[in-house]
């Protein structure tokens, strides 16, 4: 898959579907699909990098209520023939086929190297990299384990997506407002993990989500660090036209 004259890849992330509540997140799906709708006849491909959902977990029956406005333009776009990609993020991980079956859409549990147009991209959420958070590293390693996951699926939906949500919440008011400003490239981890890949190898574009803030970071004379923002407080997306990389804020 090319960018083209008239077809750009598109990259966008964090949406937290579900959070705080249904009334809220129902207008943000709303912007999430009228944005897709927009570009569906220019987009060649589509990587969604995380956090679709602020949680999810597959039963072996059941997926979580709710999304469907989403999750159908997902699947008319995958029937236009566009290619999506979606890269589990540190909220909706618990992955188990529905996305390939349903939506023909290949789930990344690390990150990932594309070359498209002769241009080096190397795509992730972006959680658990670089260096420090050793607690979210710890606990990151339980939610993969193939044993806790079954555990957890023993639980009936009502109390697994219940409990799931409360930990949510806690966790998102011990965030602060981190995630607000720019941190400097001596304290941004995305930054300090990026320039220590750079060490063993060329990308020409680093793309990560995760950090909710928008960031595009000169790395080199020829590698740009793309952070994609969120769509909750800044609806930002990058856009790849075949040349370069823009990051972009979407107005209705």
């Amino acid at each position: 898959m090319q960018a083209t004259n008239d077809k750009n890849i598109y990259f966008l992330s964090d949406f937290h579907l579900g959070a705080p509540n249904y009334e809220a997140s129902l207008v943000r799906e709303k912007k999430v699909v009228a944005f897709l709708d927009s570009i569906k006849h220019t987009a060649a491909e589509i990587f969604i990098v995380g956090d679709m959902f602020d949680f999810w977990y597959e039963y072996k029956k059941v997926v979580p209520k709710g999304y469907v406005r989403l999750l159908g333009k997902l699947a008319e776009l995958a029937d236009a023939g566009i290619a999506l990609h979606f890269f589990v993020g540190n909220h909706d991980m618990w992955m188990s086929g529905y996305f390939e079956q349903e939506l023909n859409m290949p789930v990344y549990y690390e990150p990932q190297v594309f070359e498209r147009n002769g241009k080096k991209f190397y795509i992730g959420h972006g959680d658990g990299l670089g260096p420090g958070d050793h607690g979210y590293k710890f606990i990151k390693k339980i939610f993969r384990n193939r044993f806790c996951q079954w555990a957890f699926g023993q639980l009936h939906p009502t109390w697994g997506i219940g409990l799931a949500n409360y930990f949510s919440r806690k966790s998102k008011e011990k965030t602060g407002t981190s995630d607000e400003h720019f941190l400097g490239e001596d304290k941004e981890w995305l930054i300090i993990y990026c320039r220590e890949v750079l060490k063993k190898e060329h990308y020409d574009y680093f793309i990560f989500g995760h950090r909710h803030f928008p960031i595009d970071f000169k790395l080199s004379n020829n590698s740009r660090y793309i952070n994609l923002g969120d769509w909750i407080r800044t609806f930002t997306y990058a856009s790849f036209n075949g040349t370069d990389v823009a990051l972009c804020t979407w107005e209705k």
